[in-house]
């Protein structure tokens, strides 16, 4: 976590003051991006500022090892252990892909503690895609 900064005063014998204070979030929105090659896990307060992220990759998982439901546990596990320190009781989960993490990242956010309001899919349909290539002549 980043260190507090103070701020300056000219008088050495003033009280300084924190520049930057730890918000209290109640609610939040869980954000689960869910590929087969990766899981990202993103934690916003409701007006949509990220508070914290956490990526497979960024969690120590290489290569194939990263779209792994192991890893989408760990790394949701490692985004939601700072906002619960930070008082988060209640959050909307907002889940896109069809990655293998999938389900292994809402077993993690069920056990977390946080309270789920809704749990939405937002994984992209196409209605009905690109123009295919022209056929193959013979």
């Amino acid at each position: 976590m980043a260190k507090t900064l103070r701020r300056y005063s000219s008088n050495r014998n003033r009280r300084t003051r924190l520049r930057k204070s730890i918000r209290k979030i109640p609610k939040g929105i869980i954000h689960v991006q869910a590929s087969f090659n990766n899981t990202i896990v993103s934690v916003t307060d409701v007006s949509g500022r990220v508070v914290t992220s956490a990526s497979a990759g960024a969690c120590g998982f290489k290569g194939k090892r990263r779209g792994t439901p192991f890893a989408a546990q760990t790394t949701t596990e490692n985004a939601i252990r700072t906002v619960v320190d930070q008082g988060m009781h209640r959050a909307v989960v907002l889940v896109k892909g069809v990655g293998r993490g999938r389900d292994a990242a809402l077993r993690a956010i069920f056990r977390s503690g946080v309270r789920l309001h809704f749990l939405r899919d937002r994984t992209p349909l196409p209605h009905n895609g690109c123009r295919p290539p022209k056929k193959r002549r013979t």
